[in-house]
C-alpha cells in the first residue's frame, strides 16, 4: 500500500501499468456506487481534467455502458468511454479511443477498503506514445490525488 507519496506508486509491466492503492473508510459498495456514477468522476478526479459527464451518460455505468465527458487539458475536448470491466462491487474499468484502461479494484479490509487505482497502458494503441509523452508520472500524481479525494471524501466527519 503507498503511503500518499507519488514516488511510491507502482509501475509494473515494463511501466505499462501504473497504480496506487489506498485505504478508504467505506464498504466497497458504497465505492462502487460511487466510481459507476459518471456524474460523481469530477468530484473524485484528481488530474483537474474530468469537468463533467454528458448529460446523456447513464446515471449508473454497467458492463459495456459508454458514457461521455467534458474534459480539459489546456483546451477543452469531450471523450466517451465504455465499460470494459465490470464485476460489481470489486472491480470497474473503462476506455476510450486511445485503448488504454482507467481502472479501479476495490477489496474489503479491516475497517473499509483497499481501492487500487490503475492507469493501464498494455491495450492502448500508442503506448509508446503515451511513454514517450510522460503520461505514467503525470498520470501516477493524478492517480495519487484521486485516491486522496477519494478517502476524503468517504472519511467520517469527526476524524
Amino acid at each position: 500500500m503507498t503511503d500518499g507519496n507519488p514516488d511510491d506508486i507502482d509501475t509494473s509491466d515494463d511501466g505499462k501499468v501504473v497504480r496506487g492503492i489506498r485505504f478508504v473508510p467505506a464498504d466497497p459498495q458504497a465505492i462502487f456506487d460511487l466510481l459507476a456514477d459518471p456524474a460523481q468522476h469530477p468530484t473524485i478526479d484528481g488530474s483537474g481534467s474530468v469537468q463533467s459527464s454528458n448529460e446523456a451518460a447513464p446515471a449508473r455505468l454497467e458492463m459495456g455502458a459508454k458514457f461521455g465527458m467534458s474534459m480539459k487539458i489546456g483546451v477543452p475536448y469531450k471523450m466517451t468511454n465504455t465499460v470494459v470491466e465490470f464485476d460489481e462491487p470489486s472491480l470497474i474499468g473503462w476506455t476510450h479511443v486511445g485503448g488504454h484502461i482507467w481502472r479501479y479494484r476495490l477489496r474489503p479490509v479491516d475497517g473499509g477498503t483497499e481501492v487500487t487505482e490503475e492507469f493501464d497502458m498494455r491495450p492502448a494503441k500508442g503506448a509508446f506514445l503515451l511513454k514517450a509523452t510522460g503520461a505514467p508520472k503525470r498520470n501516477a500524481k493524478a492517480i495519487d490525488a484521486t485516491l486522496d479525494r477519494l478517502a476524503e471524501h468517504f472519511r467520517p466527519a469527526d476524524a
